[in-house]
């Protein structure tokens, strides 16, 4: 009996986490399709008015459909680079552990506790330096950079669980370590690289405490950057605002849908095997 109480107060805190997780995106589909003179509360079951036109009159007021194409290059971009140099430094770091790799990776480790504001004036200056502002190469670098940190630990700790056997008799047969990697090593790593696209890709796609200094045209906007312009000095349009939020939030979810089921495994694997 008192098992069966157990089970149902872990089903029943379950269902509370997940219906207050689900909240403010519902909150979000009901403003995207309501009109101005609603409020939240009003209508049947809190019903929205489907007033689809919201969409409309978001993606032309916005430009999102060119912010979503910025958003999509920064963010493949950034992924490409921080994915090919991480994994090999994680590669490098956890087959080879002398002191100098091992200097590296304590100095990224420290990196991670270093807050994105607390550079952004240098930043700022060096991007100016180099003609990086209002360019899209440039946020797809700073963002790449960004990630690497945590990119490197997880790849190191997961690459560490790894059986050499396999790679050493790539070697055996004439391999590099280099192609022995990217030939043999690589393979195996799909679980926690599927993780990193998850959780870097997701705050690339997000990104605005730096894309707002860097990326001041409108032609380059991204995603955050177009639905921001709905807060006005005087209040917001929190219709259009989130119409134009959901129509951003799309490819996320659709990525996300795409490697969920690699990223628990990778995550875990990451953590506890290394």
């Amino acid at each position: 009996m008192m098992k069966s109480i157990g089970v149902i107060l872990k089903y029943a805190a379950v269902a509370v986490i997940c219906i207050l997780a689900l909240i403010p995106f519902y909150v979000l589909f009901y403003l995207s399709l309501n009109t101005p003179s609603r409020t939240l509360f009003d209508g049947v079951l809190l019903l929205p008015d489907f007033h689809f036109s919201n969409y409309i009159e978001a993606w032309r007021v916005s430009n999102i459909g060119t912010a979503i194409v910025n958003s999509l290059i920064i963010t493949i971009g950034a992924l490409a680079v921080m994915l090919g140099l991480a994994s090999a430094a994680g590669y490098s770091i956890a087959r080879f552990p002398h002191k100098v790799n091992m200097l590296i990776f304590n100095v990224l480790l420290v990196c991670m506790m270093v807050p994105a504001i607390i550079i952004t004036v240098p930043l700022y200056t060096l991007m100016r330096s180099i003609g990086g502002i209002n360019t899209l190469w440039a946020m797809i670098l700073l963002l790449a950079a960004n990630g690497l940190p945590l990119s490197v630990f997880l790849y190191t700790s997961f690459i560490k669980a790894l059986p050499r056997e396999v790679e050493e008799s790539a070697i055996i047969d004439g391999c590099t370590y280099f192609s022995a990697f990217w030939r043999v090593t690589f393979h195996f790593l799909k679980p926690i690289t599927a993780s990193i696209v998850i959780l870097s890709g997701l705050g690339i796609w997000n990104n605005y405490a730096q894309s707002v200094f860097f990326l001041q045209k409108e032609q380059v906007r991204t995603i955050p950057l177009a639905v921001s312009m709905f807060f006005q000095k005087y209040g917001a349009d929190w219709n259009l605002m989130a119409a134009a939020a959901m129509i951003g939030l799309a490819p996320a979810v659709i990525a996300f849908l795409m490697f969920q089921k690699y990223f628990i495994k990778g995550i875990t694997a990451g953590a506890v095997k290394g």
